[in-house]
């Protein structure tokens, strides 16, 4: 049902990976990786990427082809409470945004959402053997399996095994320019704001069936380094968004959450910059499992590869340092465009 969609974005992006030429081109812009916590238990709502602490300037546009594929399995008992999260998502997301004046930018994101048994659980077994990580009962677990459920006092109040593909919930975005100071290296602030639709089906964990409005502040700091070794950018993002009800664990859902991003990036030529980042949330569930009631805390690190001078792409990969509060392993990749 979903492997036609997803063949094709695979297609698409190695088309487009095929296509780089190294371009000498003004310099490269550091920005934060444009992904969150792909736990099926946590996608499904509003929380935002931090973004640039740089809105479009009047009358351009920004556009992205975003894609993340994760590999979950987490397993847990406690307190009356049973999950088992045992498959791969995979988000395909169209970004797009637009300055209409010198301090104000509107857009929106189309994502969507497809979930099957996979194929990656021999690499990321393979991934923890090496790095010395835990198994987590991966071992015990059949291999590409897709079984996503949760239940309460004996009550199961979860259940996806079907793979599937489908629409996920709108966003609908704004940027505020707080400050720049329009310098070769830039020191910039933005106040972002994101309000999430519930247009995707919540039965398959396409969305969350609340509406969500996340408000945050994005910053940035860049710094000329000497002798040629190109340049240096800090970024942060902190900010909380408010929930209604939703129709995933409704009884159990929190309605406000906290998230932010702390992160660095050196580009030590035009072409490319290599960037880390820590990524966290408070929890979306009231439980005492880890899978739904723990703060998550993700490192993701990679780089941005630039294309041309409006054109780049990111490669990043995700490792949860939380353990089971978000995916063992989720890999990134985005293709943006300034008109």
């Amino acid at each position: 049902m979903f492997n036609l969609p997803v063949c094709l974005i695979i297609v698409v992006v190695l088309h487009l990976s095929s296509q780089i030429t190294v371009a000498h081109a003004a310099t490269l812009a550091i920005t934060p990786f444009y992904t969150f916590n792909q736990s099926p238990v946590v996608q499904i709502f509003g929380l935002p990427a931090a973004e640039s602490s740089i809105t479009q300037r009047p009358g351009h546009y920004w556009g992205l082809l975003a894609t993340d594929v994760a590999n979950n399995y987490a397993s847990g008992v406690r307190h009356g409470d049973k999950i088992l999260l045992d498959g791969e998502s995979y988000r395909l997301t169209v970004a797009l945004r637009y300055g209409i004046t010198d301090k104000l930018e509107l857009g929106a994101d189309l994502p969507w959402v497809a979930y099957s048994g996979g194929a990656l659980d021999s690499l990321i077994e393979g991934w923890h053997r090496i790095f010395g990580l835990t198994q987590g009962g991966r071992l015990d677990a059949p291999r590409d399996r897709l079984h996503f459920s949760y239940s309460r006092d004996g009550q199961e109040r979860l259940h996806l095994d079907e793979a599937n593909f489908g629409l996920g919930d709108l966003r609908l975005t704004g940027g505020w320019q707080l400050y720049n100071d329009g310098s070769v290296s830039p020191r910039a602030v933005a106040l972002r704001a994101c309000l999430k639709l519930p247009t995707g089906s919540s039965s398959k964990l396409h969305g969350s069936g609340s509406t969500d409005l996340s408000l945050w502040l994005t910053g940035s700091d860049d710094y000329l380094l000497p002798d040629s070794w190109g340049h240096l950018t800090l970024f942060g993002a902190a900010g909380a968004m408010a929930l209604t009800n939703g129709r995933v664990l409704e009884e159990q859902q929190n309605n406000l959450v906290g998230f932010g991003t702390l992160g660095m990036g050196w580009s030590p030529a035009d072409w490319i910059a290599l960037k880390a980042q820590l990524s966290t949330h408070s929890p979306f569930y009231t439980s005492d499992l880890r899978e739904l009631g723990k703060s998550a805390l993700q490192l993701v690190f990679g780089g941005t590869l630039g294309i041309s001078a409006r054109t780049a792409l990111d490669l990043g990969i995700s490792e949860d340092l939380i353990v089971a509060a978000s995916p063992d392993l989720a890999f990134h990749l985005g293709l943006s465009h300034q008109f």
